[in-house]
């Protein structure tokens, strides 16, 4: 068996998916590489956010938890379909 040539290994980095973000000053798309498993790069955003819950320094409690902006959702959503049934009557 004779040995494949070397392959550049930059060859993989040069082919990576591009990030799909736009810049707000020229319109142009960024060109750093997507970050594996995000359509953008770090720069822009891949992986980032802050913890849920306790471990986020701004914990809510009361109104603003995530449970209960979730349920006024949801009430207004079937305030809604309400509203939308009542018309139709």
């Amino acid at each position: 068996m004779t040995a494949e040539p070397e392959v550049n290994p930059m060859r993989r980095a040069h082919q990576a998916p591009r990030c799909a973000a736009c810049s707000k000053r020229t319109g142009r798309p960024c060109r750093a590489p997507a970050v594996r498993g995000w359509r953008v790069c770090r720069m822009h955003g891949a992986g980032g956010g802050a913890p849920k819950g306790k471990r986020n320094g701004r914990y809510r409690a009361g109104l603003f938890t995530a449970e209960l902006i979730e349920a006024r959702k949801q009430v207004c959503a079937l305030t809604k379909r309400a509203r939308e049934l009542d018309k139709s009557l």
